[in-house]
């Protein structure tokens, strides 16, 4: 009996030692574990050669994660909600018989009116009250109304406005706002982090996060090559509402403004595109110094490089654009460049596209110089090229600028921004003067806005002179309202 007890007893001694052993290894186990992983947190947050990227991306994103707060913080009371209101009025033959009536019998004749109601987003870009959107969100409205963040609410009237680029400037009467710095968005690289902050489907201040995808797109979505599309792509969330909101570095700086998406759907499928700042910046300036864009041009015509090109021209790199063609009053020729000649850069700005190139002029005016970098023959020359406007010169149009046209008669100038809202159009010309010609005849005043022309919309002097061109065996079509928007009136005429 004693023999079995002190056997039970060894047993349950030897159980007890492995036990605390156990205890033992595992308490030691996780002591070393804590301090491999403290060492791996001292490694990854020390700026150290010999730290692995592995390690230090896995670790960075917790300060990442805090820079997107900063970045939101500073963002969202920048960013407003736009609400804009068109009224489109009946057919003109009521227009314009409501309008003699009223003139007979005086009173105010209730003219049928449908009032369509849209909403987007702005960019605060100035503490008076500047706000930047797109075009889009406010072509043709008669009524704009800003909400900030904080609720409070105020009406905007249109500074400039711009199709061609999809860009608007509004002001309200505010004092002390919070507002956005534009960064360098030629700075901007493809794979760093952005914020895209707006109000989709009406919800206000809504922050979403993504990378840049792409650079120097173009979708084709602004009409025809007058445009400048060179768009920031990025997969941040962008629903209808965002237009003209912000996308933001991480730094809480302005690279962009959302323009667009594409979809199927209407919604978004992971594909967004932002006008970048550079322009956006450039094109603002124009609007309070000019009135309107002051667009400049290389005067040339590419061909972006395909192996197909370069194997029919003996190219051996593919980088840059092929020169394919030369205007004889603009900027390129003056300087020495010619046909069969490779673009390689301006002002260092690499140029491999089409859009690439318009984004990069596009951030300057007529008169401005630049340098271009050319491949010719091998041979690699810089060129100092004076950047001239479609008519040839270096000069600026402001739209108080009026200009004479000898066809028409005219002197004109293109319609103040207050007047396109306030008729809820988005072009014309409006008459200074009529001498003696085809508007006389017809018993045209000062009170009359050019439409269109041949059945193209106008707006400038080049847009008339480009309109005239194109008549019907000497037949010219004449379309516009009088400067209240109360009667259109069409007529033609022959040369």
């Amino acid at each position: 009996m004693k023999s079995k007890t002190k056997v039970l007893f060894v047993t349950l001694s030897a159980i007890l030692i492995a036990l605390c052993v156990l205890i033992v290894n595992l308490y030691m186990s996780q002591n070393e574990m804590k301090q491999a992983l403290a060492n791996a947190d001292m490694r990854a947050y020390s700026i150290d050669e010999n730290t692995t990227p592995t390690v230090k991306a896995n670790y960075m994103s917790y300060n990442e994660e805090d820079n997107f707060v900063k970045a939101a913080e500073k963002t969202v009371n920048t960013v407003v909600h736009i609400k804009t209101e068109v009224v489109s009025k009946g057919n003109s033959y009521y227009d314009f018989f409501g309008s003699l009536l009223e003139q007979l019998y005086g009173g105010q004749m209730q003219i049928p009116n449908n009032v369509s109601v849209a909403y987007g987003s702005g960019v605060v870009i100035s503490p008076d009250g500047y706000i930047v959107t797109n075009n889009h969100v406010v072509e043709g409205a008669n009524k704009i109304e800003v909400t900030f963040n904080d609720k409070h609410k105020r009406t905007a009237t249109i500074i400039g406005n711009d199709p061609s680029t999809d860009l608007a400037l509004i002001k309200v009467d505010a004092q002390d706002l919070e507002f956005l710095t534009f960064a360098d968005s030629d700075e901007v690289k493809v794979g760093e982090w952005v914020l895209a902050v707006g109000n989709p489907f009406n919800l206000t201040s809504t922050v979403t996060a993504g990378i840049v995808s792409a650079k120097a797109r173009n979708i084709n979505i602004l009409g025809d090559g007058s445009t400048i599309e060179s768009f920031i792509q990025t997969d941040a969330a962008i629903n209808p509402g965002n237009s003209g909101g912000a996308l933001v570095d991480i730094d809480g700086n302005l690279i962009g403004i959302n323009a667009a998406i594409a979809s199927r759907t209407g919604s978004y499928e992971g594909y967004s595109f932002a006008i970048p700042s550079n322009i956006v910046k450039k094109v603002v300036e124009d609007f309070l110094q000019f009135g309107s864009l002051q667009r400049a041009y290389l005067g040339i015509s590419i061909a972006e490089i395909t192996e197909e090109l370069a194997k029919a021209k003996g190219i051996k790199e593919m980088s840059g654009v092929y020169i394919v063609g030369i205007e004889d009053r603009g900027g390129a020729k003056a300087a020495g460049i010619k046909e069969d000649d490779i673009l390689l850069s301006v002002n260092n700005i690499s140029v491999n596209s089409n859009s690439q190139l318009i984004g990069v002029v596009g951030q300057y005016r007529p008169g401005d110089k630049v340098k271009v970098k050319i491949q010719r023959k091998g041979e690699i020359l810089v060129k100092e090229v004076t950047l001239k406007n479609l008519e040839g010169t270096e000069e600026m149009h402001k739209d108080s600028d009026s200009f004479y046209n000898e066809v028409l008669g005219i002197k004109a100038q293109a319609l103040p921004a207050s007047l396109k809202s306030e008729l809820g159009i988005n072009h014309g010309l409006k008459i200074v003067e009529v001498k003696d010609g085809i508007f006389k005849q017809k018993g045209i005043t000062n009170d009359f806005i050019i439409l269109s022309v041949n059945y193209q919309k106008v707006s400038s002097e080049n847009d008339l002179k480009k309109a005239l061109s194109n008549d019907r065996n000497g037949k010219i079509r004449i379309e516009g309202i009088n400067s209240t928007g109360t009667y259109n009136i069409t007529f033609e005429f022959y040369r």
